[in-house]
């Protein structure tokens, strides 16, 4: 009942940015939180970022703290996911995580996007 929709994904060089957007649609009452998880070939799934929609708070695992940064457009119901100083390790499947409720499903409810490949080389 929600569709989560990455965009920004693509080809960027070691020390470059880039910027991830995923944008929520469909009939939304409420989100809590939104975050981010990458996933390399042959590697598990790995978390990113988080941010919490009632007060903003993020939180960042140690391998992109100081390099990445989580933000959200309460408006468009869209978060970011600024990356800076990219690394050929930060080359993976991105996605979307969302908790949030809907008008057909009042309880708090897990959404994934479909994910963008990043791709970091020179």
């Amino acid at each position: 009942q929600i569709q989560l929709v990455e965009s920004g994904g693509g080809l960027g060089q070691p020390g470059g940015s880039l910027r991830l957007s995923c944008a929520a649609s469909g009939r939304i009452v409420n989100i809590y939180t939104m975050k981010w998880f990458r996933q390399a070939p042959g590697k598990e799934r790995e978390f990113v970022a988080t941010i919490t929609w009632s007060d903003s708070s993020t939180y960042y695992p140690d391998s992109v703290k100081s390099r990445f940064t989580i933000s959200r457009d309460d408006a468009k119901n869209t978060v970011y996911l600024q990356m800076n100083s990219l690394r050929p390790e930060d080359t993976a499947v991105y996605y979307c995580y969302a908790e949030a409720s809907t008008a057909a499903n009042m309880y708090r409810a897990q959404y994934w996007g479909q994910g963008t490949q990043v791709t970091v080389s020179s």
